[in-house]
């Protein structure tokens, strides 16, 4: 197995907001520095601080029409005035190297990721809440929001749990620590998947030809 090389894979964590998406990505990357978020391209104007190609990729609206246009964009929305996507170069750049990418975007981005090229070398991850009433718990004490922006919070919420059973696992996060081991066996072993190791066939070939020089 040390003789061969693996893809990297495309890995979607999603989940409605204060189920511990977020968190739980930042101790994916602790786990594994390899680890990168996929960079996304974006129409809007730069911020302060912000470095092109390390927080966004910055483009006008008609180049970014034009990367959808020519199926350059895995996953892209109109959100507020601005558009949003991820680019497929750098994506598959990283995978056919070995590299995992992880991206936290909700079930519409999944679904239009899951329909892409790149589809074959997806894993797909939805956490859950252990309650609703947790779920507000945890929205309530991050004391960043009034209660009527609290309430539509939730209301998306259900709306992105509806959508489930599109994903290949579900964790229920009722424990943080036991979520995050669960994660890391689920990428491990989905890094060992046959499609992942594009080696195998040539590895294989020379034990055939092993075989036959033996009789």
């Amino acid at each position: 197995m040390s003789t061969q090389t693996r893809r990297g894979l495309l890995i979607i964590l999603s989940s409605p907001s204060g189920a511990g998406k977020s968190t739980l990505a930042r101790q994916l990357m602790a786990w594994d520095p390899s680890l990168r978020f996929s960079v996304s391209a974006t129409t809007r104007a730069p911020r302060a601080g912000e470095v092109e190609g390390t927080h966004y990729y910055f483009v006008n609206d008609e180049d970014f029409k034009r990367l959808v246009k020519d199926g350059e964009m895995l996953e892209h929305a109109h959100v507020f005035g601005n558009r949003y996507g991820s680019p497929r170069g750098p994506v598959q750049t990283a995978i056919e190297a070995g590299r995992d990418v992880l991206f936290d975007i909700d079930w519409q981005g999944a679904q239009q990721i899951r329909g892409s090229v790149l589809k074959d070398h997806t894993l797909s991850i939805f956490i859950l809440p252990p309650s609703i009433a947790e779920l507000r718990r945890r929205l309530i004490g991050r004391g960043q929001d009034d209660p009527e922006t609290i309430a539509k919070r939730m209301q998306k919420s259900w709306d992105e749990i509806s959508h489930w059973e599109a994903y290949d696992y579900v964790l229920i996060n009722d424990d943080l620590d036991e979520t995050e081991e669960r994660l890391k066996t689920i990428i491990r072993a989905e890094r060992l998947q046959r499609s992942q190791q594009p080696g195998l066939a040539d590895h294989v070939r020379s034990l055939q030809t092993e075989f036959e020089e033996l009789q």
